[in-house]
């Protein structure tokens, strides 16, 4: 798999998992999906419930799917947002990702289909770590 078909692929596969939103309290739908070392491809979507603390965001949700599926060896991820702005992962997702791999490449993409790409550690350079 080329990297360009493999951002295709991905992309296209967070923005699938975008449409299974279950988001009835904010309305923001969240879709992501990540590419593991071994080319596979595990989607997650966002899940509210009127519980807060209970909701999963879709980048967890991807990566428990991964990890779910045996995979742990992380290469990037895309997130699909149903803003028009580009939205950064939260924290809670950003220090699951970084126990990963501080070097994953995120792929954001908005309700236009607009593009921005760049490396985990730069939004997040002093991580917690064991």
């Amino acid at each position: 798999m080329t990297a360009k078909t493999s951002d295709k692929a991905l992309i296209k596969s967070a923005l699938d998992a975008l449409k299974n939103s279950h988001s009835p309290h904010s309305g923001f739908r969240v879709g992501a999906a990540i590419l593991t070392t071994s080319g596979g491809i595990y989607p997650g979507t966002n899940v509210e419930f009127d519980a807060f603390s209970l909701t999963v965001c879709a980048e967890r949700a991807a990566i428990f799917n991964a990890v779910s599926g045996g995979e742990k060896d992380f290469v990037k991820i895309a997130i699909a947002t149903s803003s028009r702005k580009f939205k950064y992962p939260c924290g809670l997702c950003r220090q699951a990702m970084m126990e990963f791999n501080p070097e994953l490449e995120v792929i954001l993409i908005t309700s236009d289909k607009e593009i921005k790409r760049f490396i985990l550690k730069e939004i997040m350079p002093n991580y917690f770590k064991l």
